[in-house]
C-alpha cells in the first residue's frame, strides 16, 4: 500500500494535470450539449407555434375537419352519381338508320327506319315510308330487344344493327 501511495505522490501533478484536461473536455461536451438544447428548444416552440401563431393542434383540429366535409361531399357525390346513372341508362343509348327503296316507282332512299334504344334495349322503331301520292310514318315499340308487331327486313336490320352496337 505503501507503495502505491508512493507512486501517486511521484506522479501527482502528472495526475492532477490529467484530471483538469478530463473537467475541461467534459466542461465542453457541456457547453455543446446547452447549446444543442438551446437549438432543439427552438425549433420545438417554432414548431408548436404552427403557421400565423397557431399552435400545432389547431392546426390538426383544422384539418381534421377539412377532411371531415371532404368526405361528406365525397358521398354527396356519389349518391348523386348513383341518381344520374340510373337516369341515364333510361336515355337513349344505341341509335341505329337504315335508308331505303321503298317502292320501285321512287327515285331515291327516302324511306327509312329508326331505331332508339337505352341501356336495357328498351325503345321504338320508327318507320316512315315515301311514295309518290303519300307519305306513312309509325312506330313499333320494343321491349328488351324484341318487337310485339311483325317487323319488316329493313326494322329487323336497324333493330340487329342497335342491338349489336355497345
Amino acid at each position: 500500500m505503501q507503495n502505491i501511495i508512493g507512486i501517486i505522490n511521484n506522479f501527482q501533478i502528472y495526475i492532477i494535470g490529467a484530471l483538469f484536461i478530463i473537467v475541461i473536455i467534459l466542461f465542453i461536451m457541456v457547453i455543446c450539449a446547452f447549446k444543442s438544447l438551446s437549438r432543439m428548444e427552438s425549433r420545438y416552440r417554432k414548431f408548436m407555434r404552427g403557421v400565423d401563431n397557431k399552435n400545432l393542434e389547431e392546426l390538426v383540429t383544422g384539418y381534421l375537419d377539412k377532411i371531415d366535409k371532404v368526405e361528406k361531399n365525397s358521398d354527396d357525390i356519389k349518391e348523386l352519381y348513383k341518381t344520374l346513372d340510373s337516369r341515364v341508362k333510361g336515355c337513349v343509348q344505341k341509335v341505329s338508320v337504315v335508308r331505303y327503296r321503298a317502292f320501285e316507282d321512287v327515285g331515291s332512299d327516302l324511306s327509312f327506319s329508326i331505331s332508339l334504344l337505352d341501356e336495357n334495349n328498351d325503345g321504338v322503331i320508327i318507320t316512315g315510308i315515301y311514295g309518290r301520292n303519300e307519305s306513312t310514318t309509325y312506330a313499333k315499340p320494343v321491349d328488351r330487344g324484341i318487337s310485339r308487331y311483325d317487323l319488316s327486313e329493313e326494322e329487323k336490320q336497324v333493330l340487329q344493327n342497335c342491338l349489336n352496337k355497345i
